[in-house]
């Protein structure tokens, strides 16, 4: 770090650094954001990560991110029992929820898996979606899942171990609303066309 910077806000700097989707500048507009920000409102904010990191563990259902035992979705009456969409992570939970279409359960994987990085199935909740489909028989289960070769690879994965036990379906995927044709690459178009539904 350079010796621009007082060894604190340094230290700071580097911190926020180490944040996903922060560069040395952004973590530099944060630092010197804060330090010019009253006392309450840091001790507030550092009130807040400590609570979060405490408090928030994942749902022992669907290991949706939950302060909670059970979370919130899991908890509802009204949600739809006999669906589950499967995920690899919170945000995904948080994105499809965004879209008010989907009324089902979720079951959150914990990522994909990916041996170059060491994550087998093991790793994941892959197990407990199992014994959960088992126990519960809903009629369908959601993949929706990044179409990415892990995510792939996940899919085919799980599509075996659960196609015997209940129907098992992924998302389409393909083109954005908006995109033109000619810039998509082949694996988008082609899943474009495999995703594609009747008028």
């Amino acid at each position: 770090m350079s010796s621009a910077y007082t060894r604190p806000l340094a230290r700071l700097i580097e911190r926020l650094q180490r944040l996903p989707g922060i560069g040395p500048k952004s973590a530099q507009r944060l630092a010197l954001h804060l330090v010019k920000q009253p006392e309450q409102e840091i001790h507030a904010l550092a009130t807040a990560l400590l609570e979060a990191k405490q408090q928030v563990g994942h749902c022992q259902i669907c290991y949706h991110l939950s302060a909670a035992p059970i979370c919130e979705i899991c908890a509802n009456p009204e949600r739809d029992n006999q669906t589950i969409c499967v995920v690899t992570d919170s945000r995904d939970v948080i994105a499809l929820e965004k879209t008010r279409e989907y009324r089902g359960k979720y079951h959150v994987l914990g990522g994909v898996i990916s041996p170059m990085d060491g994550i087998g199935p093991e790793q994941l909740t892959i197990n407990a979606l199992v014994k959960r489909v088992g126990e519960t028989q809903p009629k369908e289960v959601i993949l929706a899942l990044s179409p990415t070769i892990e995510g792939e690879t996940t899919i085919l994965y799980l599509g075996r171990l659960l196609q015997p036990l209940t129907r098992v379906t992924r998302i389409a995927s393909g083109l954005p609303v908006g995109g033109d044709l000619e810039y998509a690459d082949e694996l988008t178009l082609a899943k474009a066309l495999e995703g594609r539904r009747e008028l």
